[in-house]
């Protein structure tokens, strides 16, 4: 355990690396078996809240969206994902990595996201099993 603990002196977290903040809210998406428990852990470590479900009733900053090929239509997850976020939130859309069950091909993810408005900024090896793509929602226009 020691090690552990001298290792997160110094080295950036999981969800350090990801962008995660102090006190944001994180909605999680598409929770099931297969989710990476160490990314979730570390999400909720930086932020200092518990990951809130897909039946919170209040703005987000943040949507941790799990997300396999047969999990419906990605457009319709994005588009239903962005109705919380507050001004300056964004998705973390998380997917299974080349090879394993599940995968979604970056070509379908970058044609989805462009349908529903987001803006693809980053694409990370979010986890052993999960490739992370972060999605911005164009800005609120006053």
């Amino acid at each position: 355990m020691s090690a552990t603990a001298g290792q997160a002196q110094t080295e950036r977290s999981l969800a350090e690396r990801l962008g995660f903040k102090p006190d944001q809210v994180v909605q999680e998406i598409g929770f099931d078996d297969d989710v990476d428990e160490e990314l979730r852990s570390s999400v909720e470590a930086v932020t200092g809240n518990e990951l809130v479900d897909e039946d919170y009733g209040d703005v987000v900053d943040v949507v941790l969206l799990w997300w396999r090929e047969d999990d419906g239509d990605l457009f319709d997850g994005l588009t239903d994902a962005q109705v919380p976020l507050t001004d300056g939130g964004y998705i973390w859309l998380l997917t299974p990595k080349a090879g394993r069950e599940g995968h979604v091909e970056p070509s379908d993810i970058g044609e989805a996201a462009r349908s529903a408005g987001l803006t693809q900024t980053k694409s990370v090896s979010a986890a052993a099993e999960w490739s992370g793509t972060r999605l911005v929602p164009p800005k609120a226009r006053k």
